[in-house]
C-alpha cells in the first residue's frame, strides 16, 4: 500500500534519504537482460497500471514527496533559472497545468482536489497547504507563472516539447534534479541538439526512430520509457552548474564505502500530448536506490554484476563511471555465484 509523504529527507550534506521497504520492492529496475544495449525501449503507458507499482498512474507521487519539493525549492532560489518558459509556450503550460491537476486529483483524492466552474478553478494540495482559486487561462491570476507554479507541486522534471517542421524543440521546462544535462543550455535546442553528446546510439540510429515515434504521440495515448545512469549518495541534482559541488564525490568511492555511496538513478520518461497546444509534456521522474538496497533483491544482484561487467567502455565514460566502475563491478561480483 502506497505510503503517505510525511518526512522530510535531503539530498545535499547529510544525505538523509532512505527507501522503505515498499519503496524498494516498487523500484523501477531497469535491466530486462544480463547485458546492456541501446534502444528505443519505448511502450505505451496504459492507465491505470499496476496497482501501487511506478506505472499505476500518470504522475507517481510516493513516500519522498515532501522532500523533493523541498529540494526543488532550494535548487530554484540558488537558481531560477532552472525554469524557463518561452512566451509561445504558454498554452503548452496551461496545457500542463491541468492535466497535472485533474490527474492528481482523480488519482490521489486524499491529497489533492481540483473544482472547475467554467474557467474559475479551485485548486488544494494538501501536502503543502495550498488552496489557490484562479482563471484558467490568465497567468496573472496565480501567484507565480503557469511553468514554475505546477513545476513546484509535481515530482520529477518536466519539459515541454514544441512540435513544428517535424521536429521537437526543448521550449519550456522546470528541471531541478537532471542527471548531467542542463535546461539552460539545452533550451530552444531541437531534438538530435539536446541528445547530441549520447555515444552510439546515433550511429544505430536510434534516435531517428524514436523522433518519428514521438512526433505520431496522440492525445490520451501517453508512452514512457526507463532511463538510468550511477550516482554517488543520494543527490537529486547533479546538474553542471552544481558540478563543483558533486564532481569530486566520485573519487570518494572505496571498496569499503561502494553500497552505501553509489546509487542506481532510474529515470521513469513519459511523454503525452497535449490537446491544446499539441505539444509534449516530458516529465521525468527521478528514483534513487543505494547498491546495498538494490542487492537485498538477488536476482537485481546478480543480473546487476552482469550488466556492469559487460558495459561498454563508451557507455562507462559518457555515464561518468570511469572511477569507481572496476570497484563496483568487484563488490557485485560477490552476488553473482553459481547456484
Amino acid at each position: 500500500m502506497r505510503i503517505a509523504p510525511t518526512k522530510i529527507e535531503t539530498f545535499r550534506d547529510d544525505f538523509t534519504y532512505t527507501n522503505s521497504p515498499f519503496a524498494i520492492e516498487r523500484f523501477p529496475f531497469p535491466f530486462p537482460e544480463d547485458d546492456y544495449s541501446y534502444s528505443v525501449n519505448i511502450e505505451p503507458h496504459t492507465l491505470p497500471g499496476k496497482a501501487d507499482s511506478v506505472y499505476e498512474h500518470l504522475l507517481d507521487i510516493d513516500e519522498h514527496y515532501l522532500s523533493e519539493m523541498r529540494e526543488r525549492g532550494l535548487v530554484l532560489k540558488e537558481n531560477p533559472k532552472r525554469c524557463i518558459a518561452m512566451p509561445h509556450m504558454d498554452l503548452a503550460c496551461w496545457d500542463m497545468i491541468d492535466r497535472c491537476m485533474t490527474s492528481m486529483a482523480v488519482d490521489y483524492p486524499d491529497w489533492f482536489k481540483l473544482e472547475k466552474d467554467g474557467d474559475q478553478w479551485h485548486w488544494q494540495n494538501l501536502l503543502l497547504n495550498i488552496d489557490d482559486r484562479f482563471t484558467f487561462g490568465d497567468s496573472s491570476t496565480l501567484p507565480m507563472p503557469p511553468m514554475e507554479y505546477m513545476g513546484r507541486q509535481v515530482q520529477g522534471d518536466i519539459a515541454l516539447l514544441d512540435q513544428r517542421e517535424g521536429d521537437l524543440f526543448l521550449d519550456a521546462g522546470i528541471v531541478t534534479c537532471p542527471a548531467d544535462w542542463s535546461l539552460a543550455f539545452d533550451a530552444g535546442m531541437s531534438f538530435s541538439e539536446w541528445h547530441g553528446p549520447v555515444p552510439m546510439a546515433h550511429e544505430m540510429g536510434v534516435f531517428d526512430r524514436a523522433l518519428k515515434y514521438l512526433c505520431a504521440i496522440q492525445v490520451d495515448r501517453p508512452v514512457r520509457r526507463l532511463n538510468w545512469t550511477l550516482t554517488i549518495n543520494a543527490r537529486m541534482d547533479t546538474s553542471p552548474e552544481t558540478y563543483p559541488n558533486w564532481g569530486h564525490e566520485r573519487t570518494s568511492v572505496t571498496p569499503e564505502n561502494v553500497g552505501e555511496k553509489v546509487h542506481l538513478r532510474v529515470e521513469l520518461q513519459m511523454l503525452d500530448r497535449m490537446p491544446r497546444s499539441n505539444a509534449l509534456m516530458f516529465s521525468i521522474r527521478t528514483y534513487l536506490i543505494s547498491f546495498e538496497d538494490l542487492c537485498t533483491n538477488p536476482d537485481w544482484a546478480r543480473r546487476m554484476h552482469r550488466v556492469m561487467k559487460t558495459l561498454p567502455e563508451p557507455l562507462i565514460e559518457y555515464k561518468g563511471l570511469s572511477r569507481y566502475h572496476p570497484l563496483l563491478v568487484e563488490w557485485l561480483s560477490k552476488y553473482d555465484v553459481p547456484n
